[in-house]
């Protein structure tokens, strides 16, 4: 996810189609293997849609705000993570989210945790000195 957010190709439309063409396959994957009900894909879709917008688009600010602090980079690709992780959660059943789990993100959710972790004991050292 975050990868695709960072890849900044050329042009705004060549970044928009790339964007879409991951988004389609994204849903597309979860259809097959969590085997949604239309209800959910729409759900799904959306959920993608908008969240993957979004943290592009403050990847975007950030880049051009010419901010080079990776930290600040990985916290937003990890909030925008972690809002698509919850809302999933509201439209999965819980087959379907013991699937979604085992496919990568409980490891992917235990990632963020502790990356999060080791930035507030970072910024906690930071503040000690002071």
């Amino acid at each position: 996810m975050s990868a695709v957010a960072q890849q900044n190709p050329q042009n705004p439309e060549e970044q928009e189609k790339k964007l879409s063409e991951y988004i389609q396959k994204e849903v597309d994957r979860l259809e097959m293997t969590l085997r949604l009900e239309d209800w959910q894909v729409f759900y799904v879709d959306s959920i993608l849609n908008h969240d993957y917008r979004a943290m592009q688009e403050e990847m975007n600010s950030l880049s051009s705000a010419k901010v080079s602090n990776y930290d600040i980079y990985t916290k937003a690709s990890d909030k925008w993570a972690e809002n698509i992780y919850v809302a999933f959660r509201k439209v999965l059943n819980d087959n379907q989210w013991e699937k979604y789990l085992k496919s990568g993100a409980a490891r992917d959710k235990k990632a963020r945790e502790k990356r999060k972790a080791k930035m507030g004991k970072s910024s906690a050292k930071l503040r000690e000195n002071d």
